[in-house]
């Protein structure tokens, strides 16, 4: 549960979110994905009011890479890859490419459920490849992954700040947020300090 949180992120800045497990981090991410609204206080994401429809117009530029990855287990990574584009209005090149990007050409027939974690995780950083949002919500996003997919997510905090948007990263270690941000706010028992 949030309860002291205010919170101003402006394009092209990279903040990092450091807490305990239980602190809030990812309910903090789920409103800012505008998945979950706050229960009093309001706010704005990409100019959208939360507590207004307009939040539905902004989810498609919104990106969250997660603890677990956001496909469909009955699906092949290219079936999945090509399900987003289709949604997004991307070609299915689209997905090829990404999944070529992130080491996943030769596998791209595989069932997501055959797939190793590191796998699906980085068939999630091609989902965000492809879509190209402008707020990335990184949650614990380099936790597990080797060194090779780490640098996939840098790349793509670095695109999307490039490109005028922001980052949100959250993780438990303040001291490697500091090191990848442009600054760093600590999260305890639902407030933000």
């Amino acid at each position: 549960m949030l309860t002291g949180v205010d919170l101003v992120i402006e394009a092209g800045e990279h903040v990092g979110i450091a807490g305990p497990n239980g602190a809030g981090k990812t309910t903090l991410l789920s409103v800012l994905a505008t998945l979950r609204a706050p229960s009093r206080g309001g706010g704005e994401i990409l100019g959208a009011r939360l507590d207004t429809d307009e939040i539905y117009a902004v989810r498609t530029r919104i990106g969250w890479s997660g603890h677990e990855a956001a496909l469909y287990d009955e699906l092949t990574l290219r079936e999945n890859l090509r399900h987003f584009c289709r949604l997004g209005g991307f070609g299915d090149t689209a997905a090829d490419d990404a999944l070529e990007q992130v080491g996943l050409a030769r596998a791209a027939d595989r069932l997501a459920r055959s797939c190793s974690n590191g796998m699906r995780r980085r068939a999630d950083l091609a989902r965000l490849l492809v879509t190209r949002p402008s707020l990335l919500l990184l949650d614990e996003a380099q936790a597990g992954l080797d060194a090779d997919a780490a640098v996939i997510v840098q790349a793509l905090a670095a695109r999307t700040l490039s490109a005028g948007g922001a980052v949100v990263a959250v993780s438990h270690d303040h001291a490697a947020l500091e090191a990848r941000t442009h600054r760093v706010l600590d999260l305890a028992a639902g407030e933000l300090g």
